[in-house]
Parts: C-alpha cells; sequence; structure tokens
C-alpha cells in the first residue's frame, strides 16, 4: 500500500502524469486558441469599420499643429544690389633707393604708420658729399676766370672807342665773356644736380601709410636699379573695394548716382556684420565680356582698420529705399517646385488653420524678406513650425511662442 502511494505523487506534491492531466492541458489550450481567434476577429472588424469610415469620406481629425506666428508689416525698405568684393589699397608704392651705396640706417619699424616726407633709411653720404664741394670749387674757379675777361673786356671796349684796338679783338673778348658765363652756368647745373644726388641718400615716404615687411637690411649695398626695394608702403586710410554686378543693374545704377554718390557697405563673409560704410567711387568703363558683369569701385574711411588690402567681402551697394514695403521674417518664405510660398493663416483664435499662398519676394535681406506680391498688411503668416503643415492645417499657437514681426527678428 506504501509503495502504491509513492508512484501516486511526486517530490513537491506534483500529480503525476495520466487522463486527468492531459484533459487539464487539452482545455489550457482550447482557451489559448480561443483568445487567439477572438483577437484576430476583432483587429479585422476594427480595419474593416476605419476603412468604411475612409470610403465613406470620413476624416479622422487631427490636433492643431503648434506654430509661431506674426503680421506681415509695411516699412521703408532699403534696396541693395550684392557682389562679391576684394579689398584693395588706395594707394601702394614700393619704395626704392635712387642712387647707389651702402644703406648706412633704417629709420622705420615693420608695419609703423608713416606720413608722407618721414625719412625711411639713409645711403652713406659721404661720396656725393665729396662731389658736390668738388662742383662748388670748379664753379668758383670758372667765376673767378668770368670776372677777369669781364674786367678785359672793358678795357677792350674803351679802346675801341678811342679807336686804339679794332672791332676783332674786341668781339674776341666779348664771346671769351660769353663762354665763360656759359661755363659758370654749367658749374651751377652740376652743384644742382650734385646736391639732388645727395638729398636722394636720404630715402622719405611718399605717402601716409603702413610699412609691410623690410627688404633690405641695414649695411647692405643697394642699388638704383635693384629688383626689390627697400619696403613697400600701403595707404590704408582711406581703402577701396572692387567689387562686381550683373551689367542689366548698370543703367539703374547710373540713374541713381545722378544726385549724389550711392552708399556701399562691406559685410564679412557670413554676411552678418558690417565692417565698414563707404561711397561708391567709379563704375567701369567697361562690361566684361566673358562674365557679362560691370566692375564697381568704392571708397571707405576704414578709421578703424576692419577693411585689410586682399580681404574677401561681401559688398552691398545701397541702390534706393522702397517706401510702404512689405516686409516679413525671412523664415515665413518657403520654396516649392513651383516657387516661394507662405502659410497664412485664417480664421479666428478658437478654429484657426493655414492657407498656402504663393508670393513674390523681391530681396532677402538678413532676416527680413521684402514681398513683392502675394501679401497684404496685417495678414499673418507661419514664421516656425511650417515642416509639420500642409494647405488647410489647423493650428494654434505654440507654448511660450511670441508672435515675431520682421523688427523683432532683426
Amino acid at each position: 500500500m506504501q509503495r502504491d502511494n509513492l508512484e501516486m505523487k511526486r517530490p513537491g506534491g506534483v500529480p503525476a502524469s495520466g487522463p486527468r492531466a492531459s484533459a487539464l492541458s487539452q482545455a489550457i489550450l482550447g482557451l489559448v486558441l480561443l483568445a487567439i481567434l477572438g483577437g484576430a476577429v476583432w483587429f479585422y472588424l476594427r480595419n474593416k469599420s476605419a476603412t468604411a469610415k475612409q470610403a465613406a469620406g470620413v476624416k479622422i481629425a487631427l490636433p492643431p499643429v503648434p506654430v509661431i506666428m506674426g503680421p506681415v508689416v509695411k516699412k521703408d525698405v532699403p534696396i541693395y544690389l550684392d557682389g562679391i568684393g576684394t579689398v584693395q589699397a588706395f594707394n601702394t608704392v614700393t619704395v626704392h633707393v635712387r642712387v647707389d651705396g651702402q644703406l648706412q640706417k633704417v629709420a622705420f619699424t615693420e608695419g609703423q604708420e608713416v606720413h608722407a616726407g618721414e625719412v625711411l633709411a639713409q645711403i652713406d653720404p659721404a661720396p656725393f658729399k665729396a662731389q658736390l664741394e668738388q662742383n662748388k670749387a670748379k664753379k668758383l674757379q670758372d667765376e673767378a676766370q668770368l670776372a677777369n675777361a669781364k674786367l678785359d673786356l672793358q678795357r677792350e671796349e674803351k679802346l675801341l672807342a678811342a679807336k686804339i684796338d679794332s672791332q676783332q679783338l674786341y668781339d674776341t673778348q666779348l664771346n671769351l665773356v660769353h663762354q665763360l658765363e656759359a661755363t659758370v652756368g654749367a658749374d651751377q647745373a652740376a652743384i644742382d644736380s650734385a646736391q639732388v644726388q645727395l638729398d636722394y641718400t636720404t630715402v622719405t615716404s611718399p605717402i601716409d601709410g603702413r610699412t609691410g615687411i623690410r627688404q633690405v637690411d641695414q649695411g647692405n649695398i643697394v642699388h638704383a636699379t635693384d629688383a626689390n626695394g627697400l619696403v613697400v608702403i600701403t595707404q590704408l586710410k582711406p581703402i577701396s573695394v572692387v567689387f562686381t554686378l550683373p551689367a542689366q543693374n548698370l543703367a539703374e545704377i547710373q540713374r541713381q548716382t545722378t544726385a549724389t554718390p550711392l552708399t556701399v557697405l562691406a559685410v564679412d563673409g557670413d554676411n552678418t556684420n558690417i565692417l565698414a560704410e563707404g561711397k561708391l567711387a567709379v563704375i567701369d568703363n567697361q562690361i566684361d565680356t566673358t562674365t557679362a558683369t560691370i566692375k564697381i569701385k568704392a571708397t571707405f574711411p576704414n578709421e578703424k582698420l576692419r577693411l585689410w588690402p586682399g580681404q574677401f567681402v561681401n559688398a552691398r551697394l545701397l541702390l534706393t529705399t522702397r517706401k510702404g514695403g512689405l516686409v516679413v521674417p525671412s523664415t515665413v518664405v518657403q520654396r516649392g517646385p513651383d516657387g516661394s510660398y507662405a502659410f497664412v493663416v485664417t480664421g479666428d483664435t478658437n478654429s484657426m488653420s493655414v492657407k498656402l499662398v504663393p508670393i513674390r519676394v523681391a530681396q532677402v535681406s538678413g532676416t527680413e524678406a521684402l514681398i513683392d506680391a502675394g501679401l497684404s498688411a496685417g495678414d499673418k503668416v507661419v514664421v516656425d513650425g511650417q515642416y509639420k503643415l500642409q494647405n488647410g492645417s489647423k493650428v494654434r499657437p505654440a507654448a511660450g511662442g511670441k508672435p515675431r514681426s520682421a523688427d523683432q527678428e532683426q
């Protein structure tokens, strides 16, 4: 009897396998299959209901899209023509020596601001001083001979008047005086030439500007025929910017320049910071036929030295100012395959939606865009959040997003 009980139960109190265990397993399996079948039927009926609603034209309502809105404002807008320009020194001079000799002294430091007439270097003046003194002595010698010849001429004149001497002797003495006068004149010219050569031993700056890197060191022998000069001086105040614009703008530029010189802005490479403001100086006298562009030069005071020769800048020519232009933040303008467009907000506060409106943009300057057509003053447009929108989408003001105008974008 005890052996039979041990066979009926296993350790842990788990019933032994048998007819009763098999029936229980089949019951559980049946319940699982019934649950799976019920879920499949529910999913099928749900999808069939949604498909039927769509076929019947019933749309599932989507929540309003949060966006930032702003008004279309009317204001005076400057009209710019943009080009890429290069900064050029107003004047550039390579300082060469004009006489041969030893460079005794360099009187400037690299990068120094110098003025016209300021001493830059000194060449050994001794040989030139000696030549000058020699020429002066030669003149004194010839002047003494001239004085003696003039005295002889006076005596010959008296003898001729007394009919003691002949006319020939008088003429000979007169011509000798003229010859010596010419010799004294030549001596004076030689003195002047020697003085000029001596003055050339002191090298001065021909313009106001800034010195560059020194090309010759003190103590070297320099020549007037040397290819390299002592230093290059560039004038930075004022300074020039040369840029190009499409040739089709030439007529309008010429029409606007009849009254006063047009303003030109030099803007950094990111087109965000204005470096300097100047005036249009000259329009080139010919159009570049290879690029159909016209070259323009502007002059800038450059008092803060924010422009430097060789620097690339964006040049903005202020052509005119449009009075009462329609302006929106530049982020309002969207671009698609059919051109530019904007989302205009319609409806009241409780039920707002957007309408896709094609627009024509006159220019985009910084953070604002000037609109030629498509919008009206006072229209409310979407400034941010357009990526979730389509024509007719419901919208609402974004939480914490205040309406922004073009003025606030700046």
